[in-house]
């Protein structure tokens, strides 16, 4: 009975499922955050009864990630659009450069005659990026480029054929591209709003931008973020019964900031908008909000309220979707990694292996480095909420003079645990943090065997943004080392913190270090995760 009557109310539309549920307890239903992780500046898409998304993952290669739902809520990743978006030093960690809180940014995807569409921007190096494939999940894409970088813009194809992206900040400009999506036809860009902030008053911190566009039921809505001075991340929605306007304004949520994304229906009718939270050191993570129609008007939440639980189902977490642990056991020729792992920047591939020794990722050295921010070759991976961590086994025999190797907590403010290598074999197991901006070794102590197990914890329970880290001689007895890492989402790195595995050479190249496993857990507590 009870299986029947959660049937029920799932079948409900959203208006009656509140009102039902308000007097009705069942034993499962979906709930907000729907990913307690870093998946910002979603664009979402239906195909039949299956949904595409798209996420923003900055300076990580490979990019442009494609999820894919049944619910709406259990996400898995099943590809990304591209293996890296540029070659310039930025995106090498060369000659100094780095494209942290760049690289690849909100992107836009779409669904047309036939054919997926996804598209972005970076700055540097100053490009629009269009990707097509016939099969989104499987591929190929096809890549196309030109310039300028248009600002958080809306792909869209009009029923005449013609493709739009509407863009800008502040003020949105609307510009018609090519029939091949080559570039930007000449003459055709105007603004489209002068102001889109203004439903949101006056005292404007940050302009209107996150445009997406929709057209439905023969009228179009283009949503967008602005963010009040003293306020919080608030939706504006413009409607016009013309793709050129003239758009009437609303302010449409402003609730917990959960703002910036668009609209999404389900099979039954049923509306979504699908939005991101700043979260902390977490990162943004999405969010579901209920959508009624009034006077052909979305209406956003209950009351105007984000709503804790939703009319979907619950979700199943986010092993192996999103995260993944992994034994690194391969074929002997499959050196390809699962879709949860991206490199910090783009990977130098002659030195990482996953069958140069059956069962373990080797991460070698090819050059100096003195800060972990510069090391090519960090894999990397979301940390998740509300709590989560993760334990490797590292073999240090063939690490040289000088190198370090371990695991992270990464953000601007990172922390790790691992093994500083020695003359002679004198290795050092260390506790490195950067809470007071510069890297600072707060534990050290002197290791006698080849094999260490180490990790790594992240407290994200009522904001608490803390990170542990722990060591182990047998891989089942942890004891804490250093001191907590304040973890802090700062700008410059525009992400939220992820679990990585590194090896880096400050004196010889060309030592390595084996990583046997990278085993995620959801609890913090040091004596878990062996």
């Amino acid at each position: 009975m009870l299986c029947n009557m959660k049937r029920f109310l799932l079948s409900l539309p959203v208006s009656l499922f509140f009102l039902v549920t308000s007097a009705t307890v069942i034993a499962q239903q979906g709930s907000n955050p729907i990913i307690y992780a870093d998946v910002p500046d979603m664009s979402i898409i239906r195909q039949g009864n299956t949904y595409y998304m798209s996420s923003t993952t900055m300076h990580m290669n490979p990019g442009l990630p494609i999820m894919k739902s049944n619910d709406l809520v259990n996400w898995q990743l099943v590809n990304y659009a591209y293996d890296t978006l540029s070659t310039i030093d930025a995106f090498k960690l060369t000659n100094g450069k780095s494209t942290y809180g760049h690289g690849s940014w909100a992107s836009s995807l779409r669904y047309h005659n036939g054919t997926y569409y996804v598209s972005t921007f970076a700055n540097p190096p100053g490009k629009t990026y269009i990707y097509s494939t016939k099969d989104i999940e499987k591929g190929p894409w096809k890549a196309q480029s030109f310039s300028p970088a248009l600002h958080d813009h809306s792909l869209f194809f009009e029923e005449d054929g013609r493709v739009y992206m509407v863009y800008g900040n502040g003020r949105i400009m609307i510009t018609e591209l090519e029939s091949d999506l080559s570039g930007i036809k000449p003459g055709t860009s105007r603004v489209l709003i002068e102001n889109a902030s203004a439903p949101a008053g006056n005292n404007i911190g940050l302009p209107a931008e996150g445009s997406q566009l929709f057209k439905i039921n023969n009228k179009y809505y283009l949503f967008n973020i602005t963010w009040p001075k003293g306020g919080m991340r608030t939706v504006v929605i413009h409607r016009a019964d013309s793709l050129t306007g003239p758009y009437e304004g609303r302010l449409a949520l402003q609730d917990k900031g959960v703002a910036q994304g668009g609209l999404i229906n389900t099979p039954e009718g049923n509306w979504f908008a699908y939005l991101f939270r700043d979260f902390g050191a977490v990162g943004r993570i999405p969010y579901l909000v209920p959508v009624t129609w009034e006077n052909d008007w979305p209406i956003l939440g209950v009351n105007g309220k984000v709503t804790d639980s939703l009319p979907l189902p619950v979700s199943t977490g986010y092993q192996p979707g999103i995260v993944c642990s992994d034994e690194f056991d391969r074929s002997p020729r499959a050196n390809t990694l699962p879709l949860p792992w991206q490199w910090n920047h783009n990977p130098d591939n002659n030195n990482w292996s996953l069958t140069k020794r059956s069962g373990y990722l080797r991460l070698t050295t090819s050059r100096i480095d003195t800060s972990l921010v510069m090391v090519r070759n960090m894999l990397t991976q979301r940390t998740f909420g509300p709590e989560c961590a993760a334990v490797t086994a590292l073999d240090t025999r063939h690490m040289k003079e000088g190198d370090c190797a371990g695991l992270t907590l990464f953000q601007k403010i990172y922390g790790w645990v691992g093994v500083k290598a020695g003359a002679k074999g004198n290795h050092r197991l260390v506790m490195v943090n950067t809470a007071n901006g510069i890297p600072e070794e707060v534990a050290s102590i002197p290791i006698h065997q080849p094999v260490v197990y180490l990790k790594a914890a992240a407290d994200f329970r009522n904001r608490a943004d803390k990170g542990y880290f722990y060591y182990s001689l047998d891989g089942n007895t942890w004891t804490a080392i250093g001191t907590p890492l304040p973890m802090a989402y700062t700008i410059p790195h525009f992400m939220g913190y992820r679990l990585g595995l590194f090896n880096y050479a400050t004196q010889t190249t060309g030592g390595y270090a084996d990583f046997d496993y990278y085993r995620l857990d959801n609890t913090i507590s040091g004596n878990t995760g062996n």
